[in-house]
């Protein structure tokens, strides 16, 4: 039985060289079962709050997330349930490469760029790993600037326990915890 699925890039901003997952889902998976590929695509926890925005040109006030988010939407944006929307609903006849932003952690503002890049048809069922580069910052640990100054040697408790260019296709666990989090510790 062939199944509809999307190709998706994933890549942080502001950080080079990038930081960037790719990985094909189901088309029938809702904006939540995206975010939950996203986190385990790029080794996150899933512990903050996360959200998609997309919209016309640069204006980017529309939001998919969950339904306690609604009240945030920026003036002029309209909000969707994300588990009332499907890839394949959003996409739709839309071109592709589709882009939207994908935010995580509010307080430290985690910004992805999502890009659905193609659709394909495939028997596999759920998320499969493509490929992807270098190691996701890890959890709770400042933001970006917080991320660039350890990196660079600039913040005293970075002791380097955490490889910024280590990445294993093989340690990506689609619905459950990484296999090796003990490369993941920062602090």
């Amino acid at each position: 039985m062939s199944i509809s699925r999307v190709v998706i890039k994933v890549f942080l901003y502001q950080i080079n060289p990038q930081i960037w997952r790719k990985f094909s889902v189901p088309a029938s998976f809702n904006f939540l079962q995206l975010n939950n590929a996203i986190q385990d695509a790029m080794g996150w926890e899933n512990k903050h709050p996360h959200e998609f925005r997309h919209g016309k040109g640069k204006r980017l006030t529309d939001v998919i997330g969950p339904v306690g988010l609604a009240d945030q939407v920026p003036a002029g944006g309209e909000f969707q349930d994300e588990l009332g929307i499907t890839l394949a609903e959003y996409i739709g006849k839309k071109r592709l490469p589709l882009r939207m932003l994908y935010r995580y952690d509010f307080a430290e503002d985690w910004i992805h760029e999502v890009v659905f890049e193609s659709k394909e048809e495939s028997d596999v069922e759920g998320p499969v790993m493509i490929g992807g580069a270098r190691a996701c910052p890890p959890e709770d640990f400042g933001g970006v600037f917080q991320y660039l100054e350890a990196l660079n040697g600039q913040i005293g408790w970075y002791r380097g326990e955490y490889d910024p260019e280590a990445f294993d296709i093989k340690e990506v666990v689609f619905g459950g915890k990484s296999r090796n989090p003990k490369k993941r510790k920062l602090r």
